[in-house]
């Protein structure tokens, strides 16, 4: 019984060795100096790449004030920069297919924020208690035969 408590003890003992020496993770760039990220979000997929600069995003070789009219999808993008304190120190460029414009926006949101991770792994931890870093997998249900739309049924007659 003895031989199995000093076995117990030496393995908290190592465990708790183990544990201080945790591994921090290294930032990961291209030669240019670059992070990518792939964004998703509905059907819409961003491939990202943030790099320093002056603040400016380009999507699709469009500003973002081109690309997207409405200030909320602006606003979306710019929440991983504006809660890690890093609005303007950022260049973007991506490109973004499929989905509608709030789904383009939500994918390079979910694109900048991986980046940023991999660009400053520091970061992670306020990217992630943000929920930044996790995909929205919610997509559009799908028809089904007989119904109208997903769930909604066509109308009853009586007679």
């Amino acid at each position: 019984m003895a031989k199995k408590t000093i076995e117990l003890q030496e393995l908290k003992a190592a465990t708790s060795s183990a544990s201080e020496t945790k591994t921090t993770r290294k930032a990961v760039k291209d030669k240019q100096g670059r992070s990518y990220a792939t964004g998703k979000r509905k059907d819409a997929v961003a491939r990202v790449w943030i790099m320093p600069g002056k603040g400016n995003i380009s999507i699709n070789g469009k500003s973002i004030d081109e690309y997207f009219a409405r200030p909320v999808l602006k606003m979306v993008i710019n929440q991983p920069f504006a809660i890690t304190n890093r609005e303007n120190e950022f260049d973007v460029v991506c490109t973004v297919k499929g989905g509608g414009l709030s789904g383009q926006a939500g994918a390079i949101k979910h694109g900048i924020s991986k980046a940023l991770n991999e660009y400053e792994p520091e970061l992670r931890t306020t990217l992630k208690s943000a929920g930044f870093l996790t995909r929205d997998d919610r997509v559009v249900e799908r028809k089904k035969y007989g119904k109208a739309k997903a769930r909604r049924s066509y109308q009853f007659s009586k007679r």
